[in-house]
């Protein structure tokens, strides 16, 4: 066996390998250019392996971080040097899988997360570990293994341990599509649930008005069929409603009671926080007595740790899948959970051949 460690995130590779007590394969990684002693503008990645993959089974960890196109880049060409060193297996750890949000058809866009999967399938991979993808439905893009692992053990047991009086607590889905896995938490933990509807019926209008859906539900150009407008311009009043949308604070509506609780605001992953501090700002309103959010997946993008530290959320706890020391130095609200145990287990189980069941113990449908 083999493991290789992409710059994505060398302290979860350390951490991973010491578990395993292995060492890391040596493999040098450059962004901009091939040394080859001179200067070059060329900002395309270079990947050289240190150590010979003939005939061995190999494992690739590199997660999305913040510079997550390079990472998927240098990702694909590991593979793929293996692949044509003539390595027997590529499984590539992804703790966190770029693009997993992007999984579904909206407006005029595409999917990217299929392109994901079918890259990794061309670069040789043949297996893939990951971590709560954003939808279950993800694995079904690719042509090979995917194991799913949960991460929903190691933020109970935090739970249980690190928030005093936690039987005093409401878990909070962030959005209704989250309730079944926030009630999978509350079981666990015999909590009561609380849901959070964000009114985003008049954006679906105009989307369904401008022809944004896919399909469109109708032709919104009727009057220009009909002569009464010039085709190819869009009617007053479509233009207007559209243009309000943006100016209009959305209504956040709260079903459940956290008046004297604790509210444990419970989501896959935290990226941008305007949305979660208004969230927060609610629940404080409705009496919660103390508020934590948790994901396993922390991105933070933007001034995201500033306006936390700033925010009335008292603590932030998610898990290592991405690097977070950066984080965790400048805002003392953000908490990280070390998944390093799951994932070296994964590896060894699998080298192994033995049966991957054991890592979802305890883990409901909805996890």
């Amino acid at each position: 066996m083999e493991f290789f460690c992409g710059t994505s995130h060398p302290d979860l590779g350390q951490k991973i390998c010491k578990r395993l007590g292995i060492a890391p394969a040596p493999v040098k990684s450059q962004f901009g250019g091939v040394e080859d002693g001179s200067e070059s503008t060329c900002k395309e990645t270079h990947v050289e392996l240190g150590a010979s993959v003939r005939g061995r089974r190999v494992f690739l960890l590199q997660t999305g971080s913040q510079d997550v196109n390079n990472n998927i880049m240098e990702l694909l060409i590991m593979a793929y040097a293996c692949k044509t060193a003539s390595a027997e297996e590529i499984i590539a750890v992804i703790p966190y899988l770029p693009y997993s949000k992007q999984s579904k058809m909206r407006k005029r866009g595409s999917i990217p997360c299929k392109v994901i999967a079918k890259m990794l399938a061309t670069a040789g991979v043949t297996h893939v570990v990951t971590m709560d993808l954003h939808t279950k439905e993800i694995q079904g893009f690719f042509d090979f293994p995917v194991d799913n692992l949960r991460s929903s053990n190691f933020i109970v047991k935090y739970i249980q341990e690190h928030i005093p009086n936690y039987q005093n607590s409401v878990i909070v889905a962030r959005r209704p599509e989250s309730t079944k896995r926030a009630t999978s938490f509350a079981e666990r933990l015999k909590l009561n649930i609380a849901v959070i509807h964000i009114d985003q019926s008049k954006e679906a209008d105009i989307d369904r008005e401008d022809g944004r859906c896919s399909p469109p539900l109708h032709d919104f150009d009727d009057d220009a069929a009909a002569g009464k407008r010039p085709k190819g311009v869009r009617s007053r009043a479509i233009s207007e409603s559209a243009t309000n949308v943006d100016e209009e604070q959305r209504g956040i509506k709260l079903v459940g009671d956290v008046n004297g609780r604790i509210a444990i605001i419970m989501d896959d992953s935290i990226d941008e926080v305007d949305s979660l501090i208004r969230i927060a700002d609610v629940l404080h309103h409705r009496g919660a007595s103390r508020i934590y959010a948790m994901a396993t997946h922390g991105i933070f993008i933007g001034r995201a740790v500033e306006k936390i530290q700033e925010s009335v959320i008292d603590e932030v706890v998610v898990t290592n899948t991405v690097p977070q020391e950066a984080f965790t130095r400048s805002c003392d609200k953000i908490k990280t959970i070390d998944i390093s145990p799951l994932l070296s287990e994964a590896v060894r189980r699998i080298h192994n051949g033995e049966s991957m069941s054991y890592l979802f113990r305890d883990i409901s449908l909805y996890d």
